[in-house]
């Protein structure tokens, strides 16, 4: 469960160190180590390849501080390095492709299609990605990227997976067409369905870790990431909201930091494993993961985050806003 604010310290605001630790990752993404890192791969290893400094830095709001050459490299080795479609058997990957590097995921496509919408990289170079969702789209409203899913008679969404490209779609606003705005709809009735965490079939709460917040998400979920989206979308659609749908998440959230100032509950890379490249054999093998000094400053547990703060303040305003409008429907349910 969310932990109560009574239980940590009460300091507000980036540490001393963040501004430096900051500056250092800046620094590393124009590195000559950097490039090769992009060039084995635009991705792996987690947590500590240029990609995911390049992710954390834009959920801090750093996003046009990231040096342009970095954008351009990670851009251009996506281009080269990704299939662009997702297999759904084994066979059809083509020959010569690595499977786990050269096959992107949908939550991984939507959490960096949000940071190179807000970088303002030219909409052509992204429109593939905006086709890959819409390609990708299970009958539930979600997608999935564990590739099997599609060859169930009865497919079945992720979460996760899901909600990465729906905000990235999200923050095209208007400026999407017809089946785009098909895709955030059908998205958000995925999660309405789901009561943001819970079973849409039992009502059993799908993952516990989901009510402990986190930060940064990278394609991580929590109650907050999923409760931000919906209030996001019920505005900009003018579409009602069910209050069945957010009023638990709401509760939890408000209960378990009632001041306002919010904790993270986990760091998504404690107790992970990576793949990580070894120049010598030329091959990949799974190692615990490794992380980096700005990561672990931001995701203390021991200490109130204003990342986690704001969004939190920004989702009570947007849900005010609703209710005011009368876009929040009381449907007894």
């Amino acid at each position: 469960m969310l932990r109560q604010t009574g239980e940590k310290s009460q300091a507000l605001g980036p540490e001393a160190r963040t501004p430096e630790l900051a500056k250092t990752s800046l620094d590393y993404l124009v590195s000559p180590e950097a490039l090769d890192s992009i060039k084995i791969d635009p991705y792996w290893p987690k947590w500590d390849s240029p990609w995911w400094h390049m992710m954390l830095l834009h959920e801090m709001g750093l996003t046009k501080s990231i040096p342009s050459e970095a954008i351009n490299w990670i851009l251009d080795f996506m281009e080269q390095h990704y299939l662009k479609s997702f297999p759904f058997k084994e066979e059809d990957v083509p020959a010569g492709l690595d499977p786990l590097s050269n096959i992107a995921c949908h939550c991984q496509l939507g959490t960096m299609h949000q940071l190179l919408k807000c970088y303002g990289v030219d909409e052509n170079r992204l429109a593939w990605l905006r086709e890959w969702y819409l390609r990708y789209k299970l009958p539930d409203g979600g997608l999935n990227c564990d590739e099997a899913a599609y060859l169930k008679p009865k497919p079945k969404s992720s979460v996760v997976s899901t909600l990465p490209p729906l905000e990235a779609m999200l923050a095209y606003g208007t400026d999407l067409n017809k089946a785009e705005l098909s895709f955030l709809d059908d998205g958000a009735r995925y999660l309405i369905e789901r009561k943001l965490f819970r079973s849409a079939t039992t009502g059993a709460i799908m993952d516990e870790a989901w009510l402990k917040l986190c930060f940064p998400r990278f394609y991580h979920y929590d109650i907050l990431r999923g409760l931000s989206f919906l209030l996001s979308w019920s505005r900009l659609r003018a579409q009602a909201l069910p209050a069945s749908a957010i009023v638990e998440a709401v509760r939890l959230i408000d209960d378990a930091f009632a001041d306002g100032m919010v904790f993270p509950g986990r760091q998504c890379f404690a107790g992970a494993s990576s793949r990580y490249y070894d120049h010598e054999s030329k091959s990949w093998a799974r190692h615990p993961a490794r992380s980096f000094p700005l990561l672990e400053e931001v995701s203390r547990t021991d200490r109130v985050s204003p990342y986690l703060t704001k969004l939190w303040q920004e989702a009570r305003v947007n849900l005010a806003s609703l209710l005011e409008a009368g876009l929040i429907e009381d449907d007894k349910s």
